[in-house]
Order: structure tokens, then C-alpha cells, then sequence
């Protein structure tokens, strides 16, 4: 089994990072909080003092972290990934980046004869303690058949989307659908409390008609219809309403960089950005129902 520097401990990484402790790897954890480390410690893992340290032991490198500042940290310069891995070691971020640093860090990584991989999720803190995750994969056919295994042992669906930055593209593309559409239920069910229509109802109907999509059928933005959606748990967090925003936030900037028109979209950034605003950050992003009721 493979010895794996996982690097970024937190809501998902360490469920993440233990499910490969029980696929039989070595893990070696890094996080700034010690209490995610000794988490990972109890569940069979090993502790690094550093990133640098973890990446030259390391067969392969996981990094899930907060933004594109953070990979720049972790991986470039002197004292990174990059500059202390051995040759041939796979590199797979896991984190929901921009495009632009994706690209800009396999580039230095393929420079130093290292296999880099952008990796981001989709399924929230449930897929990864579940290990039910979403893998969307940019990057060399070589690296991808290489972590294949691993990621299985994490993920239940992992499709290759092409080269470099090609992971990042359909994740940020996939959560700007997802915020849309979201915010197209919310209203639809508000509507329908107006109308006098049940919640009930109008989820028997449209979870079989035209109507029907993820936001609908599996993370229903209203209590009853889904039990198993945060709208039955006061909307407490499976998917922030701050990380949908900071992933319409990287639609936006991804579309103005790259000419295309997605109105839909900043609309979308613009009313979960006054969710946010309201003091909602950390509640559950389906909770933007109760936003759109006023």
C-alpha cells in the first residue's frame, strides 16, 4: 500500500484521509490544528511536523485546502511540495481552486518530473465520510490511471475531465448549477406557500416531472419531502452557504477571464453574497429558502 502525506485535515479531508487509513495505507497527517491531527492520530494515522517533511517520505501527496493562496503556499517556493517531493511522486489537490493556479502548479510540478493531478469534490462532508465522493480529475492520462485506486478508496464516482485545470473547470461549473438551481426550487416552493399549494405536493409533482433536479429529489430546501436533507435539521451545514458563494465567486472570475456570459450565475453570487451578509455563512447553502422568503 502507498505511503500518502495527506495535508489539510479539516470537514473533509479528515474523513477523507481516514477512510484511506482504513483501505490499508500509511498516512501521514498535516493540518494547523492539533486537534484534527490527533483525530487522525486515534483513527491509525501518523502525525508530520511539516508539509515539507510529509511530501520527501511520501509516495503520493493529498492537499485539500481552503483556497488558491493556500495551494500557492503549500506547493511553490523553496520550502513547498513542489521543491521537497522526489521525483515521480503524485500530487493530487483536492481543493476547489481557480483555474488559473491549478494550471500554474502542474506546470512547476511536471518541470520537476512530479505527476500533479487537480482533483475537487463534489458530495460535502456526508460523500467523504462516506466515501461516496465525487472526483472530477484534470490532469495526464499517466497520473490519472496512477491514483485511480487511491481515489476509489475515497470517492464513489472519479471521471477524468481532461488535462490540467480541466478538475476545476467542472467543479466550479457544476456548483454554479447547483447554486441556480437552488435558488429555483427555494423560489418555486415559496411561490407555491403563497399559492396555497402544499410543500408536499408540489414535490410529488415536480420530482417526477420537468421540474425534477438534484435540488429537488436529494437536498429538498423545504422539512418533510427529503427527511435526509438540512432542511429537516434547521439547515445545518452539509455545503456552507460561504463555500457555495466562494465557488460562484470562481464561476465569475473564471467567465469574465474567459468572455463567456453567465448571467444566471452572477445573479446567483449576487443573492447568496446577501445571504452570507445576513449573518447565514455557516448554515447550510438549501437554507437560502428561507432568504428568498424575506
Amino acid at each position: 500500500m502507498a505511503c500518502i502525506a495527506f495535508i489539510g485535515l479539516g470537514n473533509m479531508g479528515l474523513p477523507m484521509a481516514v477512510n484511506l487509513i482504513k483501505a490499508g495505507h500509511r498516512i501521514e497527517g498535516v493540518d494547523v490544528n492539533p486537534t484534527s491531527v490527533e483525530k487522525l492520530k486515534t483513527a491509525g494515522g501518523a502525525s508530520a511536523e511539516t508539509h515539507q517533511i510529509a511530501a520527501a517520505c511520501a509516495d503520493t501527496v493529498i492537499t485539500m485546502l481552503p483556497a488558491g493562496q493556500q495551494v500557492r503556499e503549500v506547493y511553490l517556493g523553496a520550502g513547498g511540495i513542489i521543491a521537497n517531493a522526489k521525483p515521480g511522486t503524485l500530487l493530487i489537490d483536492c481543493s476547489t481552486i481557480d483555474v488559473d493556479t491549478a494550471r500554474a502548479v502542474a506546470a512547476e510540478a511536471e518541470k520537476k518530473g512530479l505527476l500533479m493531478l487537480d482533483a475537487p469534490v463534489s458530495g460535502g462532508v456526508g460523500g467523504a465520510t462516506a466515501a461516496t465522493l465525487t472526483f472530477m480529475v484534470g490532469g495526464s492520462a499517466q497520473a490519472f490511471t496512477r491514483a485511480q485506486s487511491i481515489l476509489e478508496k475515497m470517492g464513489k464516482t472519479i471521471v477524468h475531465a481532461g488535462g490540467a485545470g480541466n478538475g476545476q473547470a467542472a467543479k466550479i461549473c457544476n456548483n454554479m448549477i447547483l447554486g441556480v438551481s437552488m435558488i429555483a426550487v427555494s423560489e418555486a416552493f415559496v411561490l407555491a406557500e403563497k399559492l396555497g399549494l402544499d410543500h408536499q405536493k408540489l414535490f410529488d409533482i415536480s420530482s417526477k416531472s420537468s421540474g425534477q433536479c438534484w435540488s429537488m429529489t436529494t437536498y429538498c430546501p423545504v422539512p418533510g419531502p427529503v427527511p435526509a436533507s438540512p432542511a429537516n435539521r434547521d439547515y445545518a451545514a452539509g455545503f456552507t452557504a460561504a463555500m457555495m458563494l466562494k465557488d460562484l465567486k470562481l464561476a465569475q472570475s473564471a467567465a469574465k477571464a474567459a468572455g463567456a456570459k453567465t448571467q444566471l450565475g452572477a445573479d446567483a453570487e449576487r443573492i447568496y453574497s446577501a445571504y452570507v451578509e445576513s449573518g447565514e455563512a455557516g448554515r447550510d447553502f438549501s437554507g437560502i429558502i428561507r432568504f428568498v422568503r424575506g
